[in-house]
Parts: C-alpha cells; structure tokens; sequence
C-alpha cells in the first residue's frame, strides 16, 4: 500500500466515491475534492503523488487548477478525467500525463492510475 494519497479532484459526487472506492480496493489511499475554492491548502498537507482531474467544473475548471498548481511550484502527475470528445486535446493543453475519457473502464482508469504512480 502506497503512503502518499492520490488526490481527486470532480464536482460530481458520484464519480468520486467510484474511483474513490475503487483505487480504494487497489490499495491506494486517496482524499476527495468537490473543488474548494482554495484547494492547494489541502493539496500540500496531502503530498500527492497524483492527481485526478475533472476539466469541467464549476468553481474553477481544470485548467485553472492546473495552471495554479504550476504557479505554486507543485510537480505532481495530472491524469484528466472528462467526458469531453476531446479529451486528449484538453489533457495536452494542461500538460497532463495522461487521459481517461468520461465514461471510463474502470481497469483503464486502474491502469493509468499505476503507471503515473509508479512513475512519481
């Protein structure tokens, strides 16, 4: 089990208690965000080794996050999360590490999620 939490980041409920319950299963610790409007304070206690990203959301969308977390000097993984045609265009204008297209295969999401946590 790994120690650091990986962090997700969506405005829909549903959607976070999944992915939440499933890296859950997989042995990662994780910390949910609805997307506060000061999320960052929180993001640094946690020491994420990844972060999983919803790109639309309605306090501040993902590439506002992105482009604060990148302000602040914070040097994690992003794996975008959207259901968005374009999902790979969105992931590459964040600078992401990758992509999964809403709605996801949850062994997809697995996937992606073991690659880039291996990898920080």
């Amino acid at each position: 089990m790994r120690e650091e939490p990986i962090l997700i980041v969506d405005d829909d409920p549903s959607i976070r208690e999944v992915v939440s319950d499933v890296l859950d299963l997989e042995g990662y610790p994780v910390i949910l965000l609805q997307m506060a409007p000061k999320p960052f304070q929180r993001w640094r206690m946690a020491r994420a080794c990844l972060v999983l990203l919803d790109m639309r959301m309605p306090v501040m969308y993902g590439w506002g996050f992105a482009r604060a977390a990148a302000e602040r000097g914070f040097k994690v993984p992003l794996l975008v999360m959207t259901a968005a045609e374009n999902a790979k265009t969105w992931s590459d204008e964040i600078r992401a590490d990758g992509f999964v297209a809403k709605p996801f295969d949850l062994n997809d999401l697995v996937s992606a999620v073991q690659r880039l946590a291996a990898a920080s």
